[in-house]
């Protein structure tokens, strides 16, 4: 390996880089808290974020109303402002219903959605060719980036050769994010299939992956939002062409990401964002269960041993 982050077709990705997803953040008695919000993005893009991703699995987006998923996505694209690019997540199992979302999210600004195939419970599942057709019509209402989000959650096998051939024949389907087992040999495959369709294979999954995924070709990670600088610590050195230095940097960084990963889940950023006073509160929605008090001091202890900037930046 030489290093160096490759993109995935024969042109530079748009995007590519460190793009987090910002956590939701509500008040004690569950209300949306814009404040906290707004100083959780501002600490993400200092923390060196390349872009930001709002309206995420990992920012609760499944105790959200449609009135505040319009809330939050005005409220944050006006608050970056520009200052990085904004992917919003609009999934939906209804065809119309994701368009016109998509719409109305590159309408405020978005430079990107992400969505994942239509799904619903634990047993609704669509055929590839329902599956191409939504992607279909949602490329053809919007004229921004659409990326593919490959996770367990939906329940759907995602092959390469099926995401190859829609980044080759779906005009915006150009962003995978591939979250599913084996991650790195199907992002290899989906690079050795997709070829120049395929601009942006990108890694997930809280980074626990990063590594193998970049050596497989991956050009962005989705990762939470908690310590985008230990993230880019890692990426950075890739790119440059300091795979050793980027292997140390995974290892030094591996146990909180691991923590993560495997005992605090979505909850991870706010515990972290709350206890270096970034936020005024890390409760999530009900009926999420808010964190065990053990492996909330289990992720802190283990966050100080780096010393990242969320614990020191309010």
């Amino acid at each position: 390996m030489n290093g160096a982050l490759q993109p995935g077709s024969g042109r530079a990705p748009r995007y590519r880089g460190v793009f987090p997803v910002v956590p939701t953040t509500f008040t004690e008695s569950g209300e949306l808290d814009i404040a906290s919000q707004k100083r959780c993005v501002d600490f993400m893009i200092d923390a060196g974020s390349n872009g930001l991703c709002i309206l995420a699995n990992f920012s609760e987006q499944f105790v959200l109303s449609d009135d505040e998923r319009q809330v939050l996505s005005r409220t944050l694209l006006e608050h970056v402002g520009g200052r990085v690019p904004v992917i919003v997540t609009t999934t939906h199992f209804g065809t119309r219903v994701c368009a016109e979302r998509s719409r109305q999210a590159q309408d405020m600004g978005a430079a990107m959605v992400m969505v994942m195939p239509p799904y619903h419970g634990a047993t609704v599942r669509m055929s590839e060719e329902r599956i191409y057709e939504f992607f279909a019509a949602l490329s053809g209402a919007i004229r921004i980036p659409i990326m593919i989000e490959d996770a367990p959650v939906s329940g759907t096998l995602l092959t390469a050769s099926f995401l190859a051939r829609m980044a080759r024949e779906i005009e915006n389907v150009a962003y995978f994010k591939i979250e599913s087992a084996g991650a790195a040999s199907k992002l290899r495959e989906l690079i050795r299939l997709g070829g120049d369709a395929v601009e942006g294979p990108w890694d997930g999954e809280e980074a626990i992956t990063l590594l193998a995924d970049m050596d497989a070709g991956a050009t962005g990670a989705m990762t939470g939002g908690g310590y985008p600088d230990g993230i880019r610590a890692i990426v950075d050195a890739y790119a440059s062409g300091r795979r050793e230095d980027a292997v140390g940097a995974y290892a030094r960084w591996l146990p909180l990401i691991n923590y993560e990963n495997r005992q605090a889940g979505l909850l991870a950023a706010k515990a972290l964002m709350k206890e270096g006073g970034v936020i005024a509160c890390e409760s999530p929605r009900h009926p999420y269960p808010p964190m065990h008090p053990a492996v909330r001091a289990g992720l802190l202890e283990t966050a100080r041993r780096l010393d990242p900037l969320v614990l020191r930046w309010a």
